[in-house]
């Protein structure tokens, strides 16, 4: 008989030695554990990826642009170039979100947060140089990972109640629900009338809207009838219709001159798909603004960043770990303090490469909704981010419209968590409420998580109940009164 001791490795040997690495990757995510399976977390790192990589895009487009017209002047009249930005937005994304899988094992994605970027684009660089406004967010990020570290943060986290947080996530659902409509155009902003109305005049006027709705209808009747894929379907689907609306109707993006295109970027499938990225804005980062402004400006400027980075982040990781089936009974879940502190790197890390802070973004509800439970998913969607680097163009062919339609589906599967909430109890149901209602009408998680603690400190301990409340809600309750007044505040130190 022939001996094939000389081939240790037969068929039967290799399957065997597949099924242990699978076993192996199985336990480090705790796939099985937490009731999923592999193909489900690839799938919701692609759809994460996909809901997310408008960031890619549009990050550039709020800290710099294509020439000085284009772009916001510093206060010495430096300015980003966007192709700079959108380099480094998709390596700290990439990079961080790989690590929050690996550490955190959780299925959250994390870019560059567009409500600091906002805030550094439009009320920090008037005063202060684009490399000082970056050193603000690494220090906001230090403070951050220390508050973290110290286990300050996540005592904060426990102190919050139940209903609280689940208030939270509903007030997030409705969030992104609300974002969706934004972004598709089927809820626009009057100028006279009410604050909001739908599409222009009431009508929805035009066919990227149109796009949005086909989308939406469409991931509804996939969730509905539960097919697997279903977010990544509708996504895949409705993009393809757009590309042919696009190769017909020829709409351009939007713009002032052209309202009727794509609210961001035209469905176009690109001449050149691969690109070359510019890290020049890595480490351009000084803290050289407490010079320039003085330290009770700056200080102010930091105490803003890192409320608004700190409460964001918790309502954020708070609601989607809802969302996964994560949480116990008092809403926490599991590496809550590895999740905290990576989730404050990334904050350093973004300032430190000129991306602006990065932070978990509520996007990430669409990989849970495609079935994502673990860091898996997020090492998937680090691994698309860092390649988008190279492939930027094709970040550009899902349109915004396609994205909003899954953050629309998303907001209704969050509401869900709203029967957690008793309503028959005033002292609970009125914070709750203004925790829901707040996030969405001021854009702003943190001002709705803002709202519901101060009123729930305020009208639970006047209704008898004030042995009950935490002794950390009292303290933050008053940060938050302080970051509500830190406009007039701001103005009575610079006086």
């Amino acid at each position: 008989m022939t001996q094939t001791g000389g081939h240790p490795e037969g068929p039967a040997q290799k399957r065997g030695d597949q099924q242990v690495q699978i076993s192996r990757l199985d336990r480090f995510f705790q796939i099985t554990e937490r009731g999923s399976t592999k193909a489900r977390e690839i799938r919701g790192g692609f759809v994460t990826f996909f809901t997310m990589a408008y960031i890619v895009i549009l990050n550039p487009l709020i800290l710099g642009g294509f020439s000085a017209d284009t772009a916001p002047l510093d206060v010495e009249g430096n300015w980003l170039q966007a192709v700079q930005i959108g380099a480094v937005t998709g390596l700290t994304a990439g990079v961080m979100t790989i690590i929050f899988g690996l550490v955190a094992n959780l299925p959250f994605g994390i870019a560059a947060g567009l409500g600091i970027n906002s805030f550094l684009a439009v009320s920090v660089v008037g005063d202060v140089t684009w490399a000082e406004a970056m050193g603000l967010v690494v220090i906001n990020g230090l403070l951050i990972v220390f508050l973290a570290v110290t286990g300050a943060r996540t005592a904060i986290f426990n102190a919050v109640p139940r209903q609280l947080k689940a208030a939270i996530t509903v007030g997030i659902g409705l969030f992104i629900a609300f974002i969706g409509f934004v972004d598709s155009g089927f809820v626009t902003a009057t100028e006279g009338g009410p604050p909001v109305q739908m599409g222009d005049g009431g009508s929805i006027t035009t066919v990227p809207t149109v796009v949005f709705i086909v989308g939406l209808i469409t991931m509804g009747i996939l969730m509905a009838r539960r097919v697997q894929g279903g977010l990544l379907i509708g996504i895949v689907v409705t993009t393809i219709i757009a590309i042919i609306i696009e190769m017909v109707l020829k709409l351009g993006a939007g713009g002032p001159d052209n309202p009727t295109g794509w609210h961001l970027n035209a469905p176009v499938v690109p001449s050149n798909i691969v690109s070359i990225p510019d890290f020049s804005l890595l480490g351009a980062f000084s803290f050289g603004a407490f010079d320039r402004i003085g330290v009770l400006a700056a200080t102010m400027l930091v105490f803003t960043l890192v409320f608004t980075n700190f409460f964001d982040a918790m309502g954020t990781m708070t609601g989607l770990a809802k969302q996964a089936g994560l949480t116990n009974k008092q809403g926490n879940f599991p590496r809550l303090k590895s999740a905290l502190i990576i989730e404050g790197v990334g904050a350093v890390a973004g300032g430190a490469s000129s991306g602006s802070s990065n932070t978990v973004f509520i996007d990430s509800a669409s990989g849970i909704g495609e079935g994502a439970r673990t860091g898996l998913a997020s090492v998937v969607t680090g691994a698309l981010f860092l390649a988008a680097m190279f492939f930027t163009p094709l970040t550009s062919v899902v349109p915004l419209e396609v994205a909003a339609a899954a953050l629309v589906v998303v907001g209704a599967m969050m509401v869900a968590q709203i029967r957690e909430i008793n309503f028959r109890n005033f002292s609970v149901a009125l914070p709750a409420f203004l925790t829901i209602v707040t996030m969405p009408l001021t854009y702003s998680i943190a001002n709705g998580i803002g709202a519901g603690f101060i009123t729930w400190v305020l009208i639970r301990a006047g209704s008898g109940k004030a042995k009950k409340i935490h002794p950390l809600l009292w303290v933050v309750a008053a940060g938050f009164l302080v970051y509500f007044a830190r406009g007039p505040i701001t103005l009575w130190m610079g006086g």
